[in-house]
């Protein structure tokens, strides 16, 4: 067996059952590949297709539980299936999501850029549509919250950043 420039041995590649790449490796809360056999946290299966209403439930259950990696799988989903006129509302959520795992990983740049890009986007989408809490989202809420923790994780603030803990909440009173 040969190697890759990385040093790592090149082998034959996990492969999901229409012959794609995947990588099977188990996976800690965070989205983390964790060693062959080691026990992981369940997998989000994608491609799921969801009401918008299921999508919300499903992401702030995974998100309440420290998961926002898979949250993001969640949102992502949504942004795949939703009407194109939805996509960017839902790519900005998946993205508040990214970037609260990234902080969660101690990844202070990565975290504070992606929780900004993701307001940005959700804020654009808000003044685009003119939609104001679109399928019970507090779009104020989450854009307020991201900018928070962004600022808080670059400030050393929320070092480290406990994800269930700092979970925004996508619905007001929710």
């Amino acid at each position: 067996m040969s190697s890759t420039p990385s040093g790592r041995a090149a082998g034959p590649r996990d492969r999901d059952s229409e012959g794609r790449a995947r990588n099977a490796r188990p996976r800690d809360g965070l989205g983390r590949p964790l060693p062959y056999g080691a026990e992981g946290v369940p997998r989000q299966p994608e491609g799921v297709v969801r009401t918008p209403a299921e999508t919300v439930v499903e992401a702030q259950e995974l998100l309440d539980t420290g998961r926002p990696f898979h949250a993001h799988e969640v949102f992502e989903d949504a942004w795949k299936s939703r009407p194109a006129r939805e996509r960017g509302l839902w790519r900005g959520l998946a993205q508040l999501a990214v970037g609260l795992t990234h902080a969660a990983r101690g990844n202070v740049t990565g975290g504070a850029r992606l929780l900004r890009r993701g307001a940005g986007a959700v804020r654009e989408w808000r003044a685009d549509t003119g939609e104001r809490e679109p399928h019970g989202l507090d779009l104020a809420g989450l854009v307020a919250w991201a900018q928070d923790l962004a600022a808080a994780v670059e400030s050393g603030a929320a070092d480290p950043v406990d994800a269930a803990e700092r979970a925004p909440r996508l619905r007001r009173g929710a």
